[in-house]
This record gives structure tokens, C-alpha cells and sequence, in this order.
């Protein structure tokens, strides 16, 4: 494994789990990754979330990317763990909001002045099949 095999994998499955910690609760919810590459996992988000409010009080996250077979023996899980980091960018941020336009008419207002790019630049990463159902702790995992 390296850092290309999980930025692909990323990218073809940007439908994920992502988890916040709110004080002692966990709190997980289904999210699109906008994009992966050499520099981290990146999403947009919006400001009025409740996950906004959670990751800046705490940027401790894990990510859980899934790749949806068909047959669960095909299933490959995997879970990418760190700190995200609020980028304040913004010239990436009007890429996001042309990518994310389409929200405007769901939220019957413009999303622009809400949106803010947050960044898994580091941490570790770790696959996981059904074929590792035994052997959790002797996983190979990545630093990025």
C-alpha cells in the first residue's frame, strides 16, 4: 500500500463516513469528499453544520471510505485517522462552490458565504476487508 493506492481509492469511492467528537459523544454522518491528492483528503463544508461547530473544537477525525460491492466478499473498507485543518483559501473555495452550486436551489439561497474548505493532511491510514476479519491488529498501516 502507499499513498497513491489510497488517494485512488478515495477519489473512486468520495461517498464516506466521516466522525467528529462532540465532548464524549461521537457523532458520524455520511459525506462527499470533494477531492484527494498528494496534499490530503479535502471536503466543503458548510459553516451553519453542526459538524463545523465540532471540528473546531476538535479536529480529531476519522474517515471511513467505502467501496459498495455488489457482494459483501468484495467489500473494502478504508479509514483514514488525524487532525483536519480549516483552509482559508480562497481561490479553492470558489472551486468548491462551482462544484457545489447546485446546493444553492436545496438550500434556496446561496451557500457561498457558508462554505469552508477543511483538509485531512495527515494522520494514518489502514484498509480493511472482510478477509481481515481475524487479523485487525496486524494491519499494515500508512503515515501520511
Amino acid at each position: 500500500m502507499n499513498l497513491q493506492d489510497c488517494i485512488k481509492f478515495a477519489n473512486e469511492n468520495p461517498v464516506c463516513f466521516l466522525a467528529t467528537c462532540e465532548n464524549s459523544q461521537p457523532r458520524v454522518r455520511g459525506v462527499l469528499q470533494w477531492f484527494a491528492n498528494e496534499s490530503g483528503f479535502y471536503f466543503a463544508i458548510l459553516s451553519t453544520k453542526n459538524m463545523s461547530d465540532q471540528l473546531h473544537k476538535n479536529p480529531n477525525v476519522e474517515v471511513c471510505f467505502y467501496n459498495h460491492p455488489a457482494e459483501l466478499g468484495n467489500a473494502v473498507s478504508m479509514r483514514v485517522t488525524g487532525k483536519m485543518e480549516f483552509l482559508d483559501d480562497p481561490g479553492l473555495k470558489q472551486k468548491a462552490y462551482e462544484s457545489r452550486k447546485f446546493l444553492d436551489d436545496i438550500a434556496g439561497q446561496s451557500i457561498e458565504p457558508y462554505l469552508e474548505i477543511i483538509r485531512l493532511g495527515s494522520g494514518d491510514i489502514h484498509f480493511w476487508t472482510m478477509a481481515d476479519v481475524m487479523k485487525e491488529k496486524q494491519l499494515e498501516h500508512l503515515k501520511f
